[in-house]
């Protein structure tokens, strides 16, 4: 036998030491390192190994010996195949002592950075229903569990709404029941399955990019008690009659387009018709090869095209392309940890990076001189200064390009050296250039706001040859998974 087809082996009674990175599990076998998903510390099973290098292994628990006692029950019937929500089998406690030691592992061992005592992580209020917004796909090509394919399964039904499932891009997971946000996200996509089989509505086919429906997004505006206020929802269609040619020599034939105007208006009727809930609905053709829609024109089917948020005594205008943090109560926490950190006393000059519709612009803006905002979408700009209107806010301006490209050495010498730059950056981190544009402009504090502790270490140690870290608030805005919220507090060193 080949070693290429060497079988790969079990690994029997192996006791789960510890939590890893993407939601998986670690234990040590010998000189190995095992990667689990689905398992918690404690638990001691069987491993098939699927995957194995010269140092780590992947595998998956095929027995449970002993289950470990920070193993709770998931609630969810999509546990363990949808690919989200992968820590629901590991008590909530557990889940914050490792977010914490995330945020600790990525800015010793990365970073390399001396740290301060770092604050306990604020852990999220509602570990359910936590989430303002929410997108779902629509595919031709459902994903079939286990247990389907071992039963009488239908092969002439074949079409889902849902979420796709991990390494198959084409494959779609049909989500009956989700907890991430309220109800009203089951009502409304159950609802559409139903009414489009009735209707004979065709499901996108994402290799041929052929179907009608392609995807949806649901948003909801909540007051305090957590009761909805305004709920958006966005419908995503595609109308190819055919797939798309090929490239000949560059030159992209455009297919036929087809007239889908009654079953849309149908489909957006009933939805009109069937749940007041929605305040904002909307739709966007595709017939791009990707789900983007920074690029294309959304109609206003009925109701507003926005819905307002509310924080404190300020609103915010969401719009379909806005960036608005999906966990409203835990955004809110997050928010007065950076004012916190930003120590403002109303005569600083504050720079807002990667400011999004400008909420952390304007929760300052009344505490501070002034604030400048930058932002990559323009249309999330045009909110931003919406929502400083709306609040009355005269002290903030915005403006919209790639940050590496508007925050230069002309930049600041136009509008004024920052006193603090607050910044909150995609998950890739900052540009090697704009963190350069910053330690050349020396504000007092930099409260660096980040969802990715490996990328935020990398920039800080940069910023580490003029700054110090005196302050650390790591934040869980996403229980259930592996992802952390993590606010640093740099202070420029007088040497």
């Amino acid at each position: 036998m080949s070693r290429k087809n060497k079988p790969l082996p079990l690994l029997e009674h192996v006791t789960i030491t510890g939590v890893a990175a993407e939601g998986k599990a670690l234990a040590r076998v010998d000189d190995l390192v095992v990667f689990v998903p689905f398992v918690v510390p404690g638990d001691v099973v069987d491993l098939q190994v699927r995957r194995k290098k010269h140092s780590y292994a992947e595998a998956e628990a095929v027995k449970f010996h002993t289950y470990s006692p920070l193993r709770v029950e998931p609630f969810c019937r999509h546990f363990g195949v949808c690919g989200g929500c992968k820590w629901q089998c590991l008590k909530y406690e557990e889940q914050l002592m490792a977010k914490q030691q995330q945020v600790v592992d990525s800015l010793t061992r990365i970073g390399h950075i001396d740290l301060p005592d770092i604050s306990p992580i604020l852990g999220s209020e509602r570990t359910r229903y936590y989430r303002n917004k929410l997108e779902f796909t629509f595919s031709d090509k459902r994903w079939l569990t286990e247990k389907e394919i071992a039963s009488d399964v239908r092969y002439d039904d074949m079409n889902a709404v849902g979420f796709h499932i991990p390494d198959c891009f084409d494959k779609v997971l049909d989500i009956r029941e989700c907890y991430l946000m309220d109800d009203l996200n089951n009502r409304v996509r159950n609802g559409i399955r139903d009414y489009a089989l009735t209707h004979s509505l065709t499901f996108f086919d994402l290799r041929e990019q052929t179907g009608l429906l392609r995807g949806m997004m649901l948003r909801l505006a909540e007051d305090e008690a957590g009761v909805i206020r305004e709920a958006m929802l966005l419908m995503q269609f595609c109308t190819n009659l055919e797939s798309p040619q090929p490239r000949v020599r560059g030159q992209r034939i455009e297919p036929p387009q087809g007239d889908f105007t009654s079953e849309i208006n149908g489909l957006m009727s009933y939805l009109r018709d069937t749940f007041p809930e929605i305040t904002s609905l909307l739709y966007v053709i595709n017939n791009k090869c990707n789900d983007t829609i920074g690029d294309l024109p959304v109609v206003t089917f009925s109701g507003t095209d926005f819905i307002t948020a509310q924080m404190e005594d300020l609103r915010f205008k969401v719009g379909p392309k806005s960036f608005y943090q999906t966990n409203t109560h835990q955004a809110y926490n997050l928010y007065k940890v950076a004012r916190d950190f930003a120590a403002l006393t109303g005569s600083e000059l504050v720079y807002d990076l990667y400011t999004g519709t400008g909420t952390i612009a304007n929760f300052v803006a009344r505490s501070c001189r002034q604030v400048i905002g930058i932002e990559y979408v323009p249309e999330a700009i045009e909110d931003a200064k919406v929502n400083a209107s709306l609040n009355g806010l005269a002290n903030t301006h915005f403006y919209a390009g790639d940050m590496k490209d508007i925050l230069t050495d002309v930049f600041i010498r136009t509008h004024g050296r920052p006193d603090v730059i607050i910044t909150d950056p995609p998950r890739a981190g900052m540009h090697g250039d704009v963190v350069d544009v910053i330690l050349r402009a020396a504000p007092q504090r930099i409260v660096y706001v980040s969802c990715n502790p490996a990328t935020q270490a990398r920039d800080v140690q940069l910023l580490c040859t003029r700054y110090r870290v005196t302050r650390v608030q790591p934040v869980d805005m996403f229980p259930h998974t592996q992802h952390v919220e993590n606010v640093l507090l740099l202070e420029l060193c007088n040497s």
